[in-house]
């Protein structure tokens, strides 16, 4: 007969350490005898014992808690009971019996308790590197989401040893077409996915979230106005941000990406889901990576070889792109770097002689590609905001400037409490403003201009305002006032004065943008994607 006992007990038990040493001696000593033993922390015990007890329709309530089986017969076991029972059946059995004292119970029950807490923190930290990571992404069925999932599968965002759990969140009326996606991603055999699922209930969104990209929703339903648009962000946020707070990890990284109101979604985000507002970020690396690949094909060089052009103000609005800390790798000219030094640079505004370029053809080429869309379809999306990932987990390159839209707290004169795309670096899982750099201060007229833009999303998203009024220079007031009418009664003379000052906001007069000493016409414009007249036909 071959059997085998097991014995249970709270890891501080002094009659559980007394059994234990009994048992061993019986294991050691008898060939066909072997003991398994099980500790519970003394927090956990009474509900263990109590589940065992129901489950195997026994009767015991203290510690140790010891069961015979038979392996070669099966079975749930046969209850010896504590440690009286199990001394007198050793002592039956065996012949064997236990001489410890009370003091040397007490120190291997102390020695238990310690090896218990120790095993069960080695087990959490096993279980963090076992466990894949949550990641969600939301309107999963979108194009972007499809470009998005094989980078993530590949192993070059968060690391070729960290597994993923992946789910796909979307509507309901979409979901045969997530479980189509979810066939075609375990068909890739990515080492790094150990599990695949999607999502079409929202009181089950986000849970045990560790990461979350929020992509671009659908727009089938029709939207009758630009206002109504802007409202409807708030609903969704709202409904997102409880779920993200309720379900998700209580460090989960949210990063939203996209073409549509960007900042926006990220402020609201932010404002109801306060406790995780610290990592939610905006994607600003498409804008960014339009304004390198235009300047790219005026050099006639890669993309890849413009860096630190910084993007400023409102990711998918009004916009400045900022020259002044651009440098270009590798390039072809009468001036060259050591052989030796692959990082030799140079700067981008002292390659372009076409002033007039700069100033107009490549405004306006930005302005078309970002207040359309066009171009920025789910290729640049997902690759955007996967190398925006790989950098939040494993730094930026060292030295490199990266735009991101992050919540303002009074950097560069930005006002506080909005969130605005500016300079940073990626480091130790997180990002650092970097206010440090020099000459690139932002003149008041270029502010105004932008986070007008910011102010008024919100104000109409949250109703405090009817309709949005796109900033208007004072310059273009004039125009607009010189080509009305001239007023033909006091009345009217008020009228019009009202509708002026509405859309006056101050403007300081200053001179310092960029390209103002290249341009002394004051008429010209700095470097601006200005799409508010054209937000509308973006969403749609």
């Amino acid at each position: 007969m071959y059997c085998t006992g097991k014995g249970t007990g709270k890891a501080d038990c002094p009659f559980y350490a007394k059994a234990e040493l009994l048992a061993e001696y019986l294991q050691k000593n008898l060939p066909d005898f072997r003991i398994f033993k099980i500790t519970q922390h003394p927090d956990v015990w009474e509900e263990w014992l109590k589940g065992v007890c129901e489950k195997n329709k026994w009767n015991h309530k203290r510690s140790p808690i010891i069961w015979r089986e038979m392996i070669d017969r099966g079975g749930k076991g046969l209850l010896l009971g504590g440690y009286n029972e199990f001394l007198e059946y050793a002592q039956l059995y065996y012949g064997v019996t236990s001489r410890m004292t009370t003091q040397m119970m007490m120190i291997i029950a102390q020695e238990n308790l310690e090896t218990h807490i120790e095993k069960e923190l080695e087990k959490e930290a096993m279980k963090d590197l076992i466990s894949p990571l949550q990641v969600w992404i939301t309107s999963a069925a979108s194009p972007a989401s499809c470009n998005l999932i094989p980078i993530l599968m590949s192993g070059e965002v968060f690391g070729k040893n960290t597994e993923i759990s992946l789910t796909l969140f979307d509507q309901q009326k979409v979901e045969n077409y997530l479980k189509a996606m979810v066939m075609e991603i375990e068909d890739m055999a990515s080492q790094i996915l150990l599990r695949i699922s999607y999502c079409t209930k929202i009181e089950e969104a986000f849970q045990q979230a560790q990461v979350i990209i929020v992509l671009d929703e659908s727009t089938e339903r029709e939207v009758t106005s630009l206002e109504n648009c802007l409202r409807s962000k708030v609903s969704l946020c709202r409904l997102y941000a409880y779920h993200m707070e309720k379900n998700a990890h209580e460090s989960v990284k949210v990063i939203v990406g996209g073409k549509s109101f960007v900042n926006l979604k990220t402020i609201l985000l932010m404002q109801y889901a306060p406790s995780i507002a610290d990592n939610i970020i905006a994607v600003a690396m498409g804008v960014e990576g339009q304004a390198r690949a235009t300047i790219a094909k005026k050099l006639k060089t890669a993309a890849s070889c413009i860096k630190d052009v910084i993007i400023w103000g409102n990711i998918s609005g009004t916009n400045y792109v900022d020259l002044r800390k651009a440098k270009v790798y590798g390039y072809d000219s009468a001036i060259w770097g050591p052989p030796n030094r692959p990082d030799f640079s140079r700067p981008v505004l002292s390659l372009i002689f076409d002033s007039e370029w700069i100033q107009k053809e490549f405004v306006m080429t930005l302005k078309n590609l970002t207040a359309t869309g066009k171009q920025f379809g789910g290729i640049l999306a997902a690759h955007s905001i996967t190398t925006t990932l790989k950098y939040w987990y494993h730094g930026s390159p060292p030295g490199e400037i990266v735009s991101l839209g992050v919540l303002s707290k009074g950097e560069f004169g930005i006002p506080e409490g909005i969130v605005f795309s500016m300079p940073v670096k990626f480091e130790n899982g997180t990002w650092v403003v970097l206010t440090d750099l020099e000459d690139i201060e932002i003149s008041g007229k270029i502010m105004n201009n932008m986070t007008s833009d910011l102010f008024q999303e919100k104000l109409v998203a949250l109703g405090n305002n009817i309709t949005f009024q796109p900033y208007k220079s004072e310059s273009q007031v004039i125009k607009k006032l010189e080509n009305e009418p001239s007023p033909t009664s006091y009345e009217n003379m008020e009228e019009q004065m009202e509708r002026s000052n509405e859309i006056i906001f101050e403007d300081t007069g200053d001179k310092d943008s960029m390209f103002y000493d290249l341009f002394p016409d004051e008429e010209n414009e700095p470097i601006f994607s200005d799409e508010s007249e054209d937000k509308f036909d973006a969403y749609l």
